[in-house]
């Protein structure tokens, strides 16, 4: 079963039984999720001997998936338990391949012609986004795997001329200066996020105003530091609100992956209860990650009306500042597994090679706090 499979499962809210037979620690860090998903967790190494000990465990009115790291040990387990006269499938390569998986979703349409499109990296909780007007491409904060937004490009007749990062990422390595090398697009960054980088780049400061296409729509930064310093926000076609990291749909952004938490919490309260209160409530946000899997829509996107995230996203409602304080520096998730090498990874200053940054970018999302 692919990962593209799997993900229809979950948007489909369909059954499935996830029989992971990876260690449990890497289990208990970070699982494949769906509403009506469930979860056997048994080492594969266990079952070397036979996988009698689990059959009774096992369903024989739902979808059997067998989950491991690469695929080699899920593969063994699956025609272990196919001997027995059960229907299997396992992973194609693994929670490595789900780590990497993107799923192009249509978000919307812009006024004057257009689309915006979502890239879900639903394995991981990273959302890239590609806007298109009249042949034109503009891609917000991709992932590495950059090969998926230059075939959709060409696939859809459009050329890319403009690459964004909302900020400098910790917790996966950006693929905007590769995209812009491959393409001659512009690279942008937001300059107090760049005082490190090692490459060049276009200031994406407030007030700076893109076109995409010959039409009217245009891309217009906004700088909402809190999550990085140099955090900005991009408003496009006066419709959507690329927020980044700084605001989710059921959390906000954390203040502390670069060691500021205490410096940050003023910015990010002010960004997010001063600066996007003067916005209209009618824009739809997309962000940069989802956390959890209740945040994804019915057609498998992630977005909704700033207005409603006013009202309901518990970060947006804190009165009291003592009290916000609290809640973005204490008692915060695990920081993403090698995000110092990741953010270096971002400023060019390290170079890893591809197997080191999927061993890198290994588990959740972690950028939020709810």
């Amino acid at each position: 079963m692919t990962s593209h499979e799997v993900t229809q499962k979950i948007i489909n809210q369909e059954n499935l039984f996830i029989l992971d037979v990876r260690n449990e620690s890497d289990f208990n860090d970070w699982k494949i999720e769906g509403t009506n998903f469930t979860h056997l967790n048994v080492p594969y190494f266990e079952l070397l001997d036979g996988v009698e000990s689990i059959l009774d465990k096992l369903p024989e009115d739902k979808d059997i998936l067998v989950v491991c790291a690469k695929e080699g040990s899920s593969i063994m387990i699956a025609e272990m338990i196919s001997e027995k006269g059960l229907d299997v499938a396992y992973l194609t390569g693994g929670m490595k391949a789900w780590s990497e998986h993107l799923e192009p979703v249509k978000v919307g349409n812009l006024k004057d012609g257009g689309e915006v499109y979502q890239f879900v990296r639903i394995g991981k909780g990273c959302l890239s986004y590609m806007v298109v007007s009249n042949g034109e491409a503009a891609i917000i904060d991709p992932t590495r795997m950059t090969s998926v937004f230059t075939e959709f490009a060409r696939d859809i007749g459009a050329t890319i001329t403009h690459v964004f990062d909302t900020h400098l990422h910790a917790d996966h390595i950006s693929g905007g200066r590769v995209i812009a090398e491959k393409t001659g697009a512009t690279y942008w960054l937001p300059p107090k996020d760049a005082t490190e980088v090692t490459f060049e780049y276009k200031p994406l400061e407030s007030d700076t105003t893109v076109r995409i296409g010959n039409t009217t729509i245009t891309i217009q930064a906004l700088y909402s530091p809190g999550h990085t310093i140099g955090s900005t926000s991009l408003i496009v076609d006066d419709s959507y609100l690329f927020t980044g990291d700084i605001l989710f749909i059921d959390s906000i952004g954390r203040p502390d992956l670069a060691g500021k938490a205490e410096d940050w919490v003023a910015d990010l309260r002010d960004s997010l209860y001063k600066r996007y209160k003067e916005l209209s409530e009618e824009l739809i946000v997309l962000p940069a990650h989802f956390m959890i899997i209740d945040e994804l829509n019915e057609d498998g996107s992630v977005s909704e009306k700033l207005g409603t995230l006013f009202e309901q996203n518990h970060g947006l409602n804190i009165k009291e500042e003592a009290a916000f304080r609290k809640l973005v520096t204490e008692n915060l998730p695990p920081q993403p597994n090698s995000y110092q090498e990741i953010r270096e990874t971002n400023m060019g200053k390290i170079s890893p090679d591809e197997e080191k940054q999927r061993e890198m970018e290994i588990g959740p999302n972690r950028c939020a706090v709810r």
